[in-house]
């Protein structure tokens, strides 16, 4: 039975391109040479994983769904084209720079980590059935305990809603903790998420980064 709307991970024309932000800024595309997955190269990747990006006392813990195809193909956190989850850090000034999904590792310098509710890559989140959210959620809460970080982020309220049991959650800061952490919910920030413009998204990225500011 399917729970969550789709999140489809067809290739990308534009995965052969590279987004590089100048001095001052601004966007900056430049051809590199990259290999583009086939459809067979992503349907190979149903049920791989993505390692966590993950240490102890992080400022933030980010958490997506569950890894897209191109994700778990890359073998990145939303490696994507066209996902708005690295464009919506820059925004709020979580990074200096715009990142790309391989330089991930970049993150954990600065005190943010990311990590998912379910671990096997699908062709779409919605393929995730009610029970595997919610086992899903229980390894999160431990992996947050274990791990402590001062805030969490999980990005889908749909997904955060099932998994957890909060049919009335909404986007922004919930009244409960995990453990010591501040939870927080934010958008789903797959392309395909029209509910949410790059500007409301940075926005509420933004909002966010400022409460955790406020925690240290």
């Amino acid at each position: 039975m399917s729970y969550l709307r789709s999140s489809r991970e067809p290739a990308d024309e534009t995965a052969g391109k590279t987004r590089r932000m100048t001095a001052r800024g601004r966007p900056h595309t430049t051809q590199v040479d990259v290999i583009k997955p086939s459809r067979a190269d992503l349907l190979a990747a149903v049920d791989r994983k993505v390692p966590d990006l993950i240490a102890t006392g992080l400022h933030v813990l980010f958490c997506g769904i569950n890894p897209g195809l191109y994700s778990a193909w890359a073998g990145h956190h939303f490696a994507r084209p066209g996902n708005r989850f690295w464009p919506a850090l820059f925004a709020a000034g979580f990074t200096e720079r715009l990142l790309n999904p391989d330089e991930e590792r970049e993150l954990l310098r600065s005190g943010f980590g990311i990590t998912n509710l379910v671990e096997r890559a699908t062709i779409a989140s919605d393929e995730l059935s009610r029970e595997e959210l919610q086992a899903g959620g229980r390894v999160f809460e431990k992996k947050v305990k274990r791990y402590r970080p001062r805030a969490v982020a999980i990005l889908g309220v749909s997904a955060y809603r099932l998994a957890f049991d909060r049919p009335k959650a909404r986007i922004g800061p919930q009244s409960e903790r995990m453990g010591e952490s501040v939870v927080w919910v934010l958008p789903n920030p797959s392309g395909l998420n029209a509910h949410f413009t790059p500007k409301a998204l940075a926005s509420l990225f933004c909002e966010f980064k400022q409460q955790v500011a406020d925690l240290r």
